[in-house]
């Protein structure tokens, strides 16, 4: 990429909007007035999601925030159920990752690797005790309130463009 600046005509705000511009971070300076403004590819924050109340207090704010501090698995198991409508018995998950390619969890270890949820849970979310995920042990089905699953995606979709905001688990030598 070339980006050339015009000392003679282009004011400083606009020089600097055009840097920012050019490696897609929010401008501080207002290009409106600029008739060259570069086209602004903005990087997507988590403040970029809506603070609107979902359902009991959750947010897609909140969401972000507990998909970003989820073990690697747990994101994963999280991510599937969102696929799968919500709702999937332990079996049907289990079986799904016990050989999935990026993230495999051994037969016995579902339930160990969901249990960073109630974790994340006491960090991240309303002040009151409801939980973005569920499991009926009785039926053995993990559930995930529906009201929520519009907000998941949108969690995910900005997880998807921003993986540097999710936690990262230690690398293994």
């Amino acid at each position: 990429m070339q980006l050339t600046i015009d000392t003679q005509t282009d004011t400083y705000e606009q020089a600097i909007a055009a840097v920012q511009a050019a490696y897609g971070l929010k401008p501080v300076a207002v290009t409106s007035g600029w008739a060259d403004a570069p086209a602004l590819a903005l990087r997507p924050e988590p403040a970029d999601l809506s603070g609107e109340d979902l359902w009991e207090g959750w947010t897609d704010q909140l969401l972000f925030q507990t998909i970003a501090s989820l073990t690697s698995g747990a994101r994963a198991v999280l991510r599937h159920l969102v696929g799968l409508g919500g709702r999937g018995s332990y079996d049907e998950v289990r079986e799904h990752f016990v050989g999935h390619p990026e993230t495999p969890i051994p037969q016995g270890k579902i339930g160990g690797v969901v249990t960073s949820f109630p974790a994340v849970r006491r960090r991240v979310g309303p002040d009151n005790k409801t939980r973005v995920f569920e499991v009926d042990d009785r039926i053995r089905v993990y559930r995930i309130e529906p009201a929520l699953l519009e907000g998941l995606k949108r969690a995910f979709d900005l997880a998807d463009a921003r993986p540097d905001l999710l936690r990262q688990e230690p690398v293994s030598a």
